[in-house]
């Protein structure tokens, strides 16, 4: 039997593995998170120094050090690329859906672990950030973790009727502790907010009756405390509090304002749910309702899913910003809830519902249809130019990319998942549906990523990007005027600045300069910079206008 769940662990590695590692280089950081973090890491290995976050050699106190380690240690192995600064999610997909399984397995049965960890890796976005150079994936596990060895820890304590709860219930309560403070280095104290919200929410659903020891609270809370000392207290009593009290005011800041074009209305994380965790999204409905429950345990884990799902997008719908990866932790309830649908059908403990059939063709159809049309437009973008009003956007449909059509392949797949997934559905073979949706769709994700997104990507940023790289060497300063990007600092490998004017967007366009300067700005945004006549425009491509500055030779 054991051996039996090894071969499992060790199969499901290898899947993930060809899933999520290839690919990873073929298409250049996406700005601004993407080259944001990737160019922290860079700088990181740069200036040799570990325990402090940079952007542009400027103290960066947004996020915690943790994922620039991953990142900057695979940046080591594999050189400063795309693929080293993606490869940490990739391992974090690998060991996501081994979690997923061994605690579906331990808490359900095997059979319950797989169909969980087809779910997370057969939905959309679920699988995409694990070909992300994004945080959230570990963030999100480490927080996940913490909750599950807490959960393991409450059963312990209070002999719920589960066998292989070999360890003590202090054991459980450390593990906790550990995973939080992962989660907290990884990306602040968000993740301690989220998990006592759970434990809060959880508390008046148990009518207010202590389910911990605050004893083994304690414990929990030292447990995290002393992890996240390693960076907190370490840089403390390096440098003072000045850094860690600027991080501690980004984090509160980030929770009470939006960023400039990052509101949303207050529904936005569930559309973004709907759409972006499909397939997993729709099975997930039956289970949110009530359903016959095989013991004590099977009734608990479901409830703190819904508890967690419920307090990760109340939360982040509270919450300023509307940024798509907040509402990610909701994934993982999301995927137990869809797991639990199939789970229940296979057992005939809870009815098949037509409607989530239905919903299913009709959100698969509308994402297969945009998948056909991407290569549609592809072949015949130029004649939609003067359909379109943006300067900037027209400009960069001018992009030579080729199409050949062969592209909408990945729009059939689609639509094949969907016919025999539906099939499977109606012959009521729950197990088979599954494996067809789940499956399909991580196929077409993979498909995608290889053959559309780097096309796609042409028209967005590429010709830029080819500018930033080609100055790669070259002994001088390059800046994008009229809008923000972190592409300058990672595409052109920037060195420290040693001439603290460098950053004086004024001294570059007007002062003495030291040295040639080159400028990047944007078709609709060149003429805001007409009056500083020492510019020279070089040329113009996809909606980018590249500039340059010469120093005047005394």
């Amino acid at each position: 039997m054991h051996s039996n769940k090894t071969l499992n662990v060790i199969l499901l590695s290898v899947i993930a593995a060809l899933f999520f590692i290839p690919f990873l280089g073929r298409v250049h950081l996406f700005d601004w998170d993407e080259i944001n973090f990737a160019e922290c890491s860079r700088e990181m290995l740069k200036l040799g120094d570990y325990t402090r976050v940079y952007v542009d050699f400027k103290p960066f106190w947004e996020k915690p050090p943790m994922f620039f380690w991953m990142q900057s240690l695979a940046m080591q192995c594999f050189g400063v690329n795309e693929f080293a600064a993606r490869f940490p999610n990739a391992i974090c997909g690998i060991v996501t859906l081994v979690v997923i399984y061994l605690c579906g397995s331990r808490v359900y049965d095997r059979k319950f672990g797989l169909l969980w960890a087809l779910a997370y890796g057969g939905s959309l976005f679920p699988n995409m950030y694990f070909k992300s150079g994004i945080i959230d994936p570990w963030f999100n596990l480490f927080i996940f973790l913490s909750l599950y060895y807490f959960i393991l820890y409450t059963w312990k304590r209070n002999g719920v009727d589960k066998e292989g709860l070999k360890k003590t219930a202090v054991t459980y309560a450390i593990w906790s502790g550990i995973y939080m403070g992962l989660a907290i280095l990884t990306k602040g104290q968000v993740a301690l907010m989220i998990f006592l919200m759970v434990l809060g929410v959880y508390f008046i659903y148990n009518r207010f009756r202590f389910y911990f020891g605050w004893g083994h609270a304690l414990l929990f809370l030292v447990v995290a405390s002393l992890v996240t000392a390693t960076w907190y207290g370490y840089e403390t009593a390096k440098n003072g509090t000045w850094f860690i009290a600027e991080f501690m005011k980004y984090q509160y800041r980030l929770f009470t304002t939006h960023d400039a074009g990052q509101e949303g209305f207050w529904g936005y994380h569930y559309v973004v749910l709907l759409i972006g965790c499909f397939p997993a999204s729709l099975f997930a409905l039956p289970s949110f309702f009530r359903s016959q429950y095989s013991s004590r345990f099977d009734k608990d884990f479901k409830v703190w899913m819904l508890i967690l799902f419920w307090v990760v997008t109340l939360l982040f719908t509270i919450v300023q910003s509307r940024i798509i990866h907040y509402s990610s932790m909701a994934w993982f309830p999301l995927t137990f809830l869809a797991a639990y649908t199939f789970y229940k059908w296979e057992r005939k403990e809870l009815n098949y519902k037509k409607y989530v059939g239905v919903l299913t063709t009709i959100l698969g159809s509308i994402i297969a249809i945009v998948l056909l049309a991407v290569p549609l437009i592809g072949l015949n973008i130029k004649r939609l130019i003067p359909y379109v009003k943006d300067t900037f956007a027209q400009a960069n449909m001018a992009a030579e990319v080729t199409w050949n059509g062969s592209e909408g392949l990945v729009g059939i797949i689609m639509v094949l998942t969907l016919i025999v997934g539906i099939r499977m559905l109606r012959k009521r073979n729950y197990a088979g549906a599954a494996w067809t949706y789940f499956g399909g769709t991580a196929l077409v994700i993979f498909l995608a990523a290889a053959i559309i997104v780097p096309k796609v990507e042409r028209y967005s940023q590429g010709a830029a990007i080819d500018f930033f790289e080609a100055r790669q060497g070259e002994d001088c300063y390059v800046k994008v005027l009229g809008y923000w990007s972190y592409a300058p600092f990672f595409y052109t490998h920037k060195e420290k600045p040693t001439n603290e004017n460098s950053y004086n967007e004024e001294w570059l366009l007007t002062g003495n300069i030291d040295k040639p300067v080159y400028f990047v700005t944007k078709v609709d945004r060149v003429n805001d910079y007409a009056q500083y006549t020492s510019l020279k425009e070089l040329y113009r491509k996809n909606g980018f206008v590249f500039l340059k500055r010469e120093p005047v030779q005394h």
